[in-house]
């Protein structure tokens, strides 16, 4: 049973109204018209959001004053960070999935960060550090939300063109479940106050926000990146 039911229904009917897996980088993605050398520099880029991510997450715990509600989130973190195990750090485990398609390790390899990305982080760290809290919170959770559906399409769509293995397939694989239980993690927070007018539309705004964001990325990454 979900804990954040009103919540997640409101973010899931929000990411079919924006079309979010019908964007044109998925589109492309699905129809077969972006070839493999696109595909692995727009994830390259990709890598600095996942670098990146934990970030607003620890900001969203500094603010918030109940120690109960910081739990999830905490766990989250550690997650992030591979259950403190340095190789299976989320950055990590997509340097596995670049090196699977023949890329690079962005951060090693001198590659700059785009400006769609710099946007998106900024977005969120802004979000999580100066917007009211409900904001940051649903920012994350609908961007975790939307992260599990992006990882089954995009696992799918690299083992069934034969760019990677299905045995070999890291990082997206594990985000497919993982994502809808931190989306959740995040939801939970904020359920509480859905039947109060004001908080609700913060929470709604926070929800729109993360959508907006994550849909205009991976738009951004297939104009900018070569």
């Amino acid at each position: 049973m979900s804990r954040a039911p009103r919540v997640t229904e409101f973010a899931d009917a929000l990411l079919r109204r924006v079309g979010f897996l019908e964007n044109p980088y998925f589109d492309s993605l699905s129809a077969g018209s972006m070839s493999l050398e696109k595909f692995r520099a727009t994830q390259e880029q990709f890598y600095f959001a996942v670098r990146f991510y934990a970030r607003p997450i620890a900001a969203l715990v500094s603010r918030i004053s109940d120690p109960a509600q910081r739990l999830d989130l905490l766990h989250n973190i550690v997650e992030e960070h591979g259950n403190f195990r340095e190789e299976q750090f989320h950055q990590n485990t997509f340097r596995k999935f670049l090196a699977s398609i023949q890329g690079r390790g962005p951060d090693l390899a001198g590659v700059s960060m785009c400006a769609a990305v710099h946007a998106f982080n900024s977005t969120l760290i802004g979000a999580c550090t100066s917007d009211d809290i409900e904001v940051g919170v649903c920012c994350l959770g609908i961007v975790e939300r939307a992260f599990s559906d992006v990882s089954a399409l995009i696992g799918h769509v690299v083992v069934q063109r034969r760019w990677v293995a299905a045995e070999n397939l890291v990082h997206y694989a594990l985000h497919v479940e993982l994502d809808v239980r931190h989306a959740e993690d995040f939801f939970a927070i904020v359920e509480p106050g859905w039947d109060d007018l004001p908080t609700r539309a913060k929470i709604q705004r926070g929800l729109e926000l993360g959508a907006y964001a994550f849909d205009q990325l991976y738009r951004a990454l297939l104009l900018q990146v070569e």
